[in-house]
């Protein structure tokens, strides 16, 4: 596995090595061991979520405080862009977000740490996200920033309005919302 850095230093990309031949490929899509060396963190992922989406969707951008997850996410078909903001008031990166094109053709996996929050827009007619995460899921401590918050100026890749859950509609801005030390 190779890990590639991102505009935020704990947001990392992984790509797995893969082996191909005509029979098709095979990769390692986790090895905790491998990953733990990689990222230099102790790994425990307790819950796998996978959401199936349309083109157009934007999902979060979702956290939890309380229980603040670690999330390991991929794409097993289509294609997303992939969103993650610091949400940690103590970092230097704070309100800063990274966003990266994830897909079953790329094969990339994106490591999105505790403190961040998280969310994705569906690039493809439809995509196929799985993410493990190291907490479960806790909605007395769920919360959601605005995807569009000016304040953050996330570039969607929009040509269109999104399609958002009600839930996703209701967010808060950065400025309004719980965030961490």
């Amino acid at each position: 596995m190779q890990l590639i850095s991102t505009s935020l230093p704990d947001v990392t990309l992984i790509a797995p090595q893969v082996f191909a031949d005509e029979r098709g490929y095979f990769f390692e899509s986790f090895n905790q061991r491998e990953l733990a060396r990689h990222l230099g963190i102790a790994l425990h992922f307790v819950q796998d979520n996978q959401s199936g989406s349309r083109r157009n969707v934007v999902r979060g951008l979702h956290y939890q405080t309380g229980t603040p997850q670690g999330k390991l996410v991929r794409v097993c078909s289509g294609a997303i862009l992939d969103v993650a903001v610091d949400l940690r008031r103590s970092s230097p990166t704070f309100g800063r977000w990274c966003s990266t094109l994830l897909s079953a053709e790329n094969r990339l996996q994106v490591w999105i740490p505790p403190g961040f929050a998280h969310g994705f827009k569906t690039l493809s007619e439809s995509a196929e996200v799985l993410y493990k995460t190291t907490t479960y899921w806790d909605p007395a401590n769920e919360h959601c920033v605005r995807w569009d918050d000016p304040e953050l100026a996330i570039d969607w890749q929009l040509d269109t309005a999104p399609i958002l859950s009600a839930k996703d509609s209701q967010g808060l801005l950065l400025r309004d919302s719980p965030c961490f030390a």
